[in-house]
């Protein structure tokens, strides 16, 4: 038996929709990096795009457990003197672009520093409302919410 290696031309990309209203980030994460990555499909290689477009619908609405949202805390620097910022999940969540918590979830579980991996990022669609411009491709509602009971009180 030999190992079978995808070549672009012969993957197939399927749309996907989560709804993320009430759904645990770090789980819905890494199903997501997965999807974006191709790991569910049969033919994935490591070394070619074989992922699925994603879109994210309710990003506002997401779940952190626990005290995660208060007691995170992401730091980054400006570069200059005393130019040290910080920021909580929950800060992000009441912020004009609410949508960044979970991409920035989904960005920490692909590998690192890979130009693979920033072309996989690019076919994650987040949107912090229910609308969005993605009917046309006819995607796939994939329901994350009934696979753990941790999703939906």
């Amino acid at each position: 038996m030999r190992t079978h290696s995808a070549k672009p031309t012969e993957v197939q990309k399927k749309w996907f929709i989560i709804d993320a209203e009430g759904i645990v980030l770090g789980r819905m994460a890494a199903i997501v990096a997965g999807l974006l990555r191709g790991k569910h499909k049969t033919m994935y290689t490591p070394h070619i795009d074989t992922g699925d477009y994603v879109v994210i619908i309710n990003a506002d609405k997401v779940k952190l457990t626990g005290r995660k949202a208060e007691q995170r805390v992401f730091y980054w620097h400006s570069g200059y003197a005393g130019g040290i910022k910080e920021h909580t999940p929950k800060a992000t969540l009441a912020g004009r672009f609410p949508e960044r918590v979970v991409e920035r979830a989904v960005e920490r579980m692909m590998p690192k520093d890979s130009p693979l991996a920033r072309a996989q990022m690019t076919k994650l669609k987040i949107y912090a409302g229910a609308a969005h411009p993605h009917e046309a491709q006819t995607p796939e509602v994939l329901d994350l919410a009934s696979r753990n009971r941790k999703n939906k009180p």
